[in-house]
Protein backbone atom coordinates (compact mmCIF):
# COMPACT_ATOMS: atom_id res chain seq x y z
CA UNK A 1 0.00 0.00 0.00
CA UNK A 2 2.78 2.49 0.80
CA UNK A 3 4.38 1.77 -2.89
CA UNK A 4 1.26 2.53 -4.50
CA UNK A 5 0.74 5.31 -2.70
CA UNK A 6 4.31 6.67 -3.10
CA UNK A 7 4.03 5.85 -6.91
CA UNK A 8 1.03 7.68 -7.12
CA UNK A 9 2.44 11.41 -6.07
CA UNK A 10 1.77 11.20 -2.05
CA UNK A 11 4.28 13.35 -0.46
CA UNK A 12 3.57 12.26 3.08
CA UNK A 13 2.59 8.39 4.30
CA UNK A 14 -0.20 8.49 7.34
CA UNK A 15 0.51 5.12 9.71
CA UNK A 16 -2.59 4.20 11.71
CA UNK A 17 -2.22 0.82 13.96
CA UNK A 18 -5.93 1.07 16.09
CA UNK A 19 -5.98 -2.72 16.54
CA UNK A 20 -9.82 -2.68 16.68
CA UNK A 21 -9.12 -4.17 20.11
CA UNK A 22 -6.61 -6.72 19.48
CA UNK A 23 -2.93 -6.85 19.96
CA UNK A 24 -1.02 -3.71 21.50
CA UNK A 25 -1.15 -0.42 19.76
CA UNK A 26 2.31 0.09 20.09
CA UNK A 27 3.90 -2.78 18.95
CA UNK A 28 1.48 -2.54 15.94
CA UNK A 29 2.82 0.99 15.49
CA UNK A 30 6.27 -0.08 15.90
CA UNK A 31 5.66 -2.79 13.33
CA UNK A 32 4.03 -0.25 10.86
CA UNK A 33 6.51 2.29 10.81
CA UNK A 34 9.62 -0.40 9.84
CA UNK A 35 7.40 -1.90 7.50
CA UNK A 36 6.55 1.47 5.98
CA UNK A 37 10.28 2.83 6.25
CA UNK A 38 11.69 -0.11 4.27
CA UNK A 39 10.10 0.85 1.51
CA UNK A 40 9.45 4.48 1.79
CA UNK A 41 11.71 7.54 2.46
CA UNK A 42 8.51 9.40 2.74
CA UNK A 43 7.95 11.41 5.95
CA UNK A 44 5.59 9.92 8.25
CA UNK A 45 2.51 11.05 10.00
CA UNK A 46 2.04 9.46 13.16
CA UNK A 47 -1.20 9.34 14.02
CA UNK A 48 -3.09 8.06 16.84
CA UNK A 49 -5.60 9.15 19.69
CA UNK A 50 -3.18 7.70 22.57
CA UNK A 51 0.29 9.54 23.15
CA UNK A 52 1.90 6.53 24.18
CA UNK A 53 1.33 5.02 20.56
CA UNK A 54 2.36 8.26 19.16
CA UNK A 55 5.49 8.08 20.94
CA UNK A 56 6.24 4.38 20.02
CA UNK A 57 5.97 5.47 16.50
CA UNK A 58 8.02 8.45 16.87
CA UNK A 59 10.70 6.98 18.09
CA UNK A 60 11.28 4.71 15.25
CA UNK A 61 11.36 7.20 12.69
CA UNK A 62 14.73 6.72 10.98
CA UNK A 63 16.40 10.49 10.44
CA UNK A 64 13.46 12.21 8.63
CA UNK A 65 10.43 14.68 9.10
CA UNK A 66 7.77 13.44 11.58
CA UNK A 67 4.24 14.75 11.74
CA UNK A 68 2.02 14.12 14.79
CA UNK A 69 -1.63 13.43 13.90
CA UNK A 70 -3.06 15.44 16.08
CA UNK A 71 -3.08 17.36 18.96
CA UNK A 72 -6.46 19.38 19.94
CA UNK A 73 -6.95 22.45 22.60
CA UNK A 74 -8.63 19.88 25.05
CA UNK A 75 -6.26 20.18 27.92
CA UNK A 76 -5.07 16.45 28.59
CA UNK A 77 -4.75 16.07 24.91
CA UNK A 78 -2.42 19.56 24.53
CA UNK A 79 -0.34 18.55 27.59
CA UNK A 80 0.03 14.84 26.69
CA UNK A 81 1.51 15.72 23.20
CA UNK A 82 2.88 19.03 23.20
CA UNK A 83 6.22 17.97 24.81
CA UNK A 84 6.32 14.81 22.20
CA UNK A 85 6.70 17.60 19.37
CA UNK A 86 9.71 19.41 21.37
CA UNK A 87 11.45 16.26 22.24
CA UNK A 88 11.38 14.76 18.65
CA UNK A 89 11.74 17.82 17.01
CA UNK A 90 8.05 16.70 14.98
CA UNK A 91 5.74 19.12 13.18
CA UNK A 92 2.27 18.81 14.33
CA UNK A 93 -1.25 18.54 13.00
CA UNK A 94 -3.63 20.92 14.79
CA UNK A 95 -7.39 19.98 14.90
CA UNK A 96 -9.67 23.39 15.81
CA UNK A 97 -11.76 21.22 17.98
CA UNK A 98 -11.92 21.72 22.13
CA UNK A 99 -12.66 19.44 25.57
CA UNK A 100 -16.59 20.77 23.87
CA UNK A 101 -16.05 19.43 20.31
CA UNK A 102 -15.81 20.87 17.03
CA UNK A 103 -17.33 24.28 17.04
CA UNK A 104 -20.63 25.30 14.83
CA UNK A 105 -18.97 28.41 14.31
CA UNK A 106 -15.38 29.73 12.31
CA UNK A 107 -14.95 32.20 15.35
CA UNK A 108 -15.11 29.23 17.97
CA UNK A 109 -12.64 27.26 15.91
CA UNK A 110 -9.64 29.89 15.59
CA UNK A 111 -10.18 30.18 19.41
CA UNK A 112 -9.38 27.16 19.90
CA UNK A 113 -6.20 27.63 17.00
CA UNK A 114 -5.39 30.23 19.36
CA UNK A 115 -4.97 28.09 22.38
CA UNK A 116 -2.91 25.33 20.44
CA UNK A 117 -0.61 28.31 19.00
CA UNK A 118 -0.46 29.67 22.33
CA UNK A 119 0.84 26.79 24.19
CA UNK A 120 3.10 25.03 21.43
CA UNK A 121 5.05 28.46 20.48
CA UNK A 122 5.60 29.13 24.43
CA UNK A 123 7.60 25.90 24.20
CA UNK A 124 9.41 27.47 21.33
CA UNK A 125 7.96 25.59 18.63
CA UNK A 126 7.88 27.41 15.51
CA UNK A 127 4.44 28.65 13.84
CA UNK A 128 5.89 26.48 10.46
CA UNK A 129 5.73 23.08 12.54
CA UNK A 130 2.19 23.66 12.63
CA UNK A 131 -0.64 22.38 10.38
CA UNK A 132 -3.85 23.92 11.37
CA UNK A 133 -6.95 21.45 10.26
CA UNK A 134 -9.91 23.33 10.24
CA UNK A 135 -12.29 20.75 10.76
CA UNK A 136 -15.04 19.72 7.32
CA UNK A 137 -17.87 17.81 8.86
CA UNK A 138 -20.08 15.97 6.55
CA UNK A 139 -22.42 18.66 4.91
CA UNK A 140 -25.08 16.17 3.81
CA UNK A 141 -26.04 16.71 8.22
CA UNK A 142 -25.59 20.22 7.72
CA UNK A 143 -25.07 22.63 4.90
CA UNK A 144 -23.52 24.89 6.69
CA UNK A 145 -20.29 23.10 7.68
CA UNK A 146 -18.57 23.64 3.83
CA UNK A 147 -18.56 27.33 4.33
CA UNK A 148 -17.81 27.43 8.00
CA UNK A 149 -14.48 25.63 7.10
CA UNK A 150 -13.42 27.54 4.25
CA UNK A 151 -13.78 30.57 6.13
CA UNK A 152 -11.91 29.25 9.06
CA UNK A 153 -8.97 28.21 6.34
CA UNK A 154 -9.37 31.74 4.96
CA UNK A 155 -8.66 33.17 9.10
CA UNK A 156 -6.22 30.70 10.06
CA UNK A 157 -3.68 31.82 6.68
CA UNK A 158 -4.57 35.75 7.91
CA UNK A 159 -4.13 35.45 11.40
CA UNK A 160 -0.82 32.66 10.93
CA UNK A 161 1.10 33.50 7.82
CA UNK A 162 3.62 31.46 8.93
CA UNK A 163 1.90 27.79 9.81
CA UNK A 164 0.63 25.75 7.17
CA UNK A 165 -3.05 24.36 6.59
CA UNK A 166 -4.39 21.18 5.87
CA UNK A 167 -7.96 19.00 5.98
CA UNK A 168 -9.20 15.75 6.04
CA UNK A 169 -11.18 15.91 2.84
CA UNK A 170 -13.32 13.07 2.26
CA UNK A 171 -14.95 14.42 5.70
CA UNK A 172 -17.40 16.53 3.11
CA UNK A 173 -18.86 13.78 1.40
CA UNK A 174 -19.69 11.32 4.21
CA UNK A 175 -23.22 9.27 3.64
CA UNK A 176 -23.84 11.05 0.10
CA UNK A 177 -23.51 9.76 -3.09
CA UNK A 178 -20.93 10.75 -5.94
CA UNK A 179 -18.56 11.37 -3.29
CA UNK A 180 -15.53 11.87 -5.55
CA UNK A 181 -17.11 14.92 -6.89
CA UNK A 182 -17.74 16.57 -4.19
CA UNK A 183 -14.32 16.07 -2.65
CA UNK A 184 -12.68 17.02 -6.13
CA UNK A 185 -15.36 20.32 -5.76
CA UNK A 186 -14.50 21.04 -2.74
CA UNK A 187 -10.99 20.59 -2.57
CA UNK A 188 -10.58 23.28 -5.10
CA UNK A 189 -12.30 25.61 -3.11
CA UNK A 190 -10.51 24.96 0.02
CA UNK A 191 -7.46 25.09 -2.13
CA UNK A 192 -8.24 29.23 -2.80
CA UNK A 193 -9.19 29.62 0.41
CA UNK A 194 -5.38 28.45 1.73
CA UNK A 195 -5.09 24.66 2.19
CA UNK A 196 -1.52 23.67 1.56
CA UNK A 197 -2.24 19.93 2.27
CA UNK A 198 -4.35 17.48 2.89
CA UNK A 199 -5.11 13.80 4.06
CA UNK A 200 -6.66 11.93 1.02
CA UNK A 201 -6.34 9.18 -1.66
CA UNK A 202 -3.48 9.39 -3.38
CA UNK A 203 -4.78 6.48 -5.87
CA UNK A 204 -7.98 8.49 -6.58
CA UNK A 205 -6.55 9.52 -10.05
CA UNK A 206 -8.86 12.39 -10.77
CA UNK A 207 -8.31 13.96 -7.62
CA UNK A 208 -4.89 13.79 -7.93
CA UNK A 209 -5.58 15.32 -10.95
CA UNK A 210 -7.70 18.12 -9.28
CA UNK A 211 -4.64 18.99 -7.36
CA UNK A 212 -2.43 19.54 -10.37
CA UNK A 213 -4.88 21.84 -12.04
CA UNK A 214 -5.67 23.52 -8.94
CA UNK A 215 -1.49 24.18 -8.32
CA UNK A 216 -1.95 26.09 -11.92
CA UNK A 217 -4.67 27.81 -11.63
CA UNK A 218 -3.59 29.55 -8.44
CA UNK A 219 -0.33 30.50 -9.67
CA UNK A 220 1.41 27.93 -7.97
CA UNK A 221 2.75 26.46 -11.02
CA UNK A 222 4.76 28.61 -13.16
CA UNK A 223 4.63 28.50 -16.96
CA UNK A 224 2.25 25.62 -16.31
CA UNK A 225 5.55 23.39 -15.81
CA UNK A 226 4.26 20.89 -13.59
CA UNK A 227 0.36 20.36 -15.44
CA UNK A 228 2.77 19.95 -19.07
CA UNK A 229 4.56 16.99 -17.72
CA UNK A 230 1.77 15.62 -16.26
CA UNK A 231 -0.04 15.79 -19.93
CA UNK A 232 2.51 14.38 -21.66
CA UNK A 233 3.04 11.74 -19.22
CA UNK A 234 -0.47 10.75 -19.68
CA UNK A 235 -1.91 11.61 -16.37
CA UNK A 236 -4.89 12.83 -17.67
CA UNK A 237 -6.31 10.47 -19.61
CA UNK A 238 -9.52 8.94 -18.45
Amino acid sequence: MASAQIAAGADYLDVNAGAGGSGNEEDLMEWLVDTVQAVSNKALVIDSAEPKVVEAGLRRCQDRTAIINSITAEPRRLEALSPLVVDYDAEVIALAMDERGIPDSTEGRINACDRIAQRLTALGIPLHKILFDPMVLPIGVDSKVGITTLNALEQIKSRYVQARTTLGLSNISYGLPNREIINRMFLIMAMYAGLDSAIVDPLDSKLMNSIKVGEMLLGRDPFCKDYLAAHRRGQFKE
